[in-house]
């Protein structure tokens, strides 16, 4: 009895503190050893659990990926404290979100019940495909919410990540995993001559692929080129998200933005101002600004900035959340309508149904955005250079930025990460921007309210940065000129082929072992 117990326990306990140990190898933590450690033991209880039951495999994973996810998407609920009618939902917003996209693992592991599982390679790269496979499901269903995927825990290895340039964030994940699981072979495998064989592929793989980066890196250097006709100014204010709920505080908020700009009417500049700062204020109630704007900007300024947008369509009202360029006198030069919306923070999924019971989407206003259809690159203003513009987390969506092949050196990312509150969230959200920056070859200006603020060139380094407890301006006077990566020209398909050549790799081992 009193063993069955512990074995219960064990089932139910190890996955889920595996997860919550794997959530410490993402940013801010970075502890990547990890990794190296959870995922291997991870492996362990699958095997060893794997003739058992299907339940408890698919439990296995499950209870690993509510670990996963409960520790380190604890933020989401913090957008619900800002209004009474949302607090009684944190309880289940802090449960049920992880133990949703715990599912996902679960299948996983369920998924990897149906093989024969050995300590062997063949193992490692059945689970490493399926997990992988999984993850990238997760990114497309439902909409999709790439979220912290494994891969991201090397964002702070420049060296190691620029091959996201070759094959892409999926990719790189299913590789990882691989990596990450390798110790296992070397952990419980007792043939010395294979843990060496092992730990030399291992290092092989990890060396290889930091020597590749270090040469891109190097390489590319030369691609740097200056902004003569026009600077950029990257205005990170930090105005509290309490903003959203207020009124009549549009002026005050306007001073600051210029003040922060310190705009020199002499010089052609790019003023780059965040997603969501002017909340209360759509296109056409900013107007009612425009002798403040015509007085402290010039003809030889453009601003960029976030901003909702009111159309009427088919004798329908609908609003945007809004990327625009505007001039000194507020005239509208460029829109973009952002397509990729967030369920509940700014449209709410069965709007009908839910309002019968009060609910509405969180944030400013009460009626859903409508969705934009269409994503092209937008003019400076200034020269031949233009930029992709992305609003906030559809940053975090890899082989989605580039909608149609143009070409540019440029992405624009503005956001409100106040929603996350003073949380590892905003860690989280600007390292998706790194990865985005070296999968499509492009610099990327980033301005955020609340937010992590930043210039990085298409290698992912980190040119400038304001953290989120931090207001100021970032100047920018150069750039990489574009370069086409091999992502970027093929996107995930890359996924798929680097997919089959797991897949026949396991299936030509799997007939070797049977003769």
């Amino acid at each position: 009895m009193k063993s069955i117990l512990t074995h219960k326990l064990f089932i139910y306990i190890a996955p889920f503190f595996l997860g919550v140990f794997t959530s410490f190898s993402l940013p801010p933590y970075n502890f990547l050893i990890i990794n190296f450690i959870t995922f291997p033991f991870l492996l362990f209880l699958l095997i060893y659990n794997f003739e058992k039951s299907k339940w408890i495999s698919f439990k296995i994973g499950w209870l690993y990926g509510f670990g996963y996810f409960v520790s380190n998407l604890y933020w989401i609920v913090n957008a619900l404290t800002f209004e009474e009618i949302f607090k009684p939902l944190i309880p289940f917003a802090l449960i049920i979100i992880p133990l949703f996209l715990g599912i996902f693992y679960g299948f996983t592991t369920l998924i990897c019940s149906f093989f024969y599982l050995g300590k062997n390679f063949s193992t490692v790269l059945i689970f490493a495909t399926t997990f992988s496979v999984i993850e990238f499901i997760r990114g497309f269903i439902l909409g999709g919410f790439p979220w912290n995927m494994i891969a991201y825990s090397w964002v702070n290895y420049l060296n190691s990540i620029q091959v996201l340039s070759l094959i892409g964030t999926y990719s790189f994940n299913l590789i990882s995993i691989t990596v990450f699981s390798l110790p296992f072979l070397i952990f419980f495998k007792k043939e010395i001559k294979f843990k060496i064989l092992v730990i030399f592929l291992l290092l092989f793989i990890l060396i290889c692929n930091g020597f590749y980066g270090h040469i891109k890196i190097k390489n590319d250097k030369k691609l740097y080129l200056e902004l003569k006709d026009f600077k950029i100014k990257v205005i990170s204010p930090k105005i509290s998200i309490n903003r959203f709920f207020q009124t009549d505080n549009e002026a005050i908020i306007i001073e600051e933005l210029i003040e922060l700009s310190n705009p020199n009417a002499l010089q052609n500049t790019i003023f780059v101002f965040p997603e969501g700062a002017l909340a209360g204020v759509n296109l056409d109630q900013l107007k009612n600004f425009k002798e403040i704007f015509t007085k402290k900007y010039s003809e030889k300024h453009k601003i960029i900035m976030g901003i909702n947008i009111e159309k009427k369509i088919e004798n329908s009202s609908k609003v945007y959340n809004s990327m625009v360029v505007l001039d000194n006198k507020l005239n509208l030069i460029s829109e973009y309508n952002k397509i990729k919306l967030v369920p509940f923070g700014e449209f709410l999924p069965f709007e009908n149904f839910f309002k019968k019971f009060g609910f509405r989407k969180i944030g400013y206003g009460y009626k859903s955005f409508s969705a934009g259809d269409e994503r092209k690159p937008i003019s400076f203003g200034f020269n031949d250079l233009n930029f992709i513009p992305l609003i906030c987390y559809e940053i975090i969506y890899s082989g989605k930025v580039s909608l149609l092949p143009y070409e540019t050196s440029f992405i624009i990312n503005i956001s409100e990460d106040g929603w996350f509150g003073e949380s590892i969230g905003p860690h989280q959200h600007f390292s998706h921007t790194i990865f985005r920056a070296i999968e499509e070859g492009k610099n990327i200006i980033r301005s955020t309210n609340n937010g992590i603020s930043a210039y990085i060139d298409s290698n992912g380094i980190i040119i400038s940065k304001l953290e989120s407890t931090k207001k100021g301006v970032i100047k920018i006077n150069n750039y990489k000129k574009f370069n086409e990566t091999l992502f970027s020209k093929f996107g995930n398909k890359i996924f798929f082929y680097i997919l089959l050549f797991y897949v026949v790799t396991i299936f030509l081992i799997k007939r070797w072992g049977n003769k």
